[in-house]
């Protein structure tokens, strides 16, 4: 019996999606700048190469992983199917204070090249927060009364509190100012409230 464990075969889209989850993962601590080619191939074991066949380059590789963090924020911060509206609305918020927490660094990052001169984050970046809000729109089983009406204005007022939503939430990382992680979900929560419904 051989001592040396085989290596396990999986298909390009498997492989892919293993390297993505690798970059989404190192993403957590580092920035988006210090996330290379180098980096994630010995991360996956692999050459770099490789790395190469499926990210044609460091750019291609920052969007792909980028796109993926973009996608996790969005299936944390699903509703749950909680009865009360604010109290939905407050566990997503949690979601994403945990998420940001959890992945401080790679957020920042995410947010400093959205706003930065490279076009493709700034659209996945302005695709998500629109999907985001798009929630605020959805009619729920039961929770009708809550949804807003879907209008130019309202959906300019629920962009304007998802920039409210990530500054407070930076913000709040780096100086709590004396609010507890429910406080400022519940306020958070209120000012939606107040703004649309």
């Amino acid at each position: 019996m051989s001592s040396t464990t085989a290596r396990v075969r999986m298909s390009p889209e498997e492989r892919r999606s293993q390297l993505l989850e690798i970059g989404v993962g190192l993403l957590a601590t580092r920035s988006l700048d210090e996330l290379s080619i180098e980096l994630l191939a010995d991360q996956a074991g692999i050459s770099r190469g490789l790395l190469y066949h499926y990210f044609g380059n460091k750019s291609d590789f920052h969007v792909a992983v980028v796109r993926k963090a973009v996608e996790d924020i969005y299936a944390i911060t699903a509703p749950r199917g909680l009865g009360d509206p604010v109290e939905q609305l407050k566990a997503s918020l949690g979601a994403y204070v945990d998420y940001v927490t959890a992945n401080h660094a790679g957020y920042v990052s995410l947010v400093r090249a959205a706003r930065g001169g490279n076009e493709q984050l700034r659209e996945i970046y302005e695709d998500s927060r629109r999907a985001l809000t798009d929630r605020v729109f959805e009619k729920a089983a039961g929770l009708e009364e809550f949804a807003a009406i879907d209008t130019p204005a309202t959906r300019l007022l629920a962009r304007g509190w998802a920039a409210l939503v990530e500054d407070a939430v930076l913000a709040w990382l780096d100086d709590d100012a004396g609010l507890s992680r429910e406080e400022l979900l519940a306020k958070l929560a209120a000012a939606l409230i107040a703004l649309i419904i």
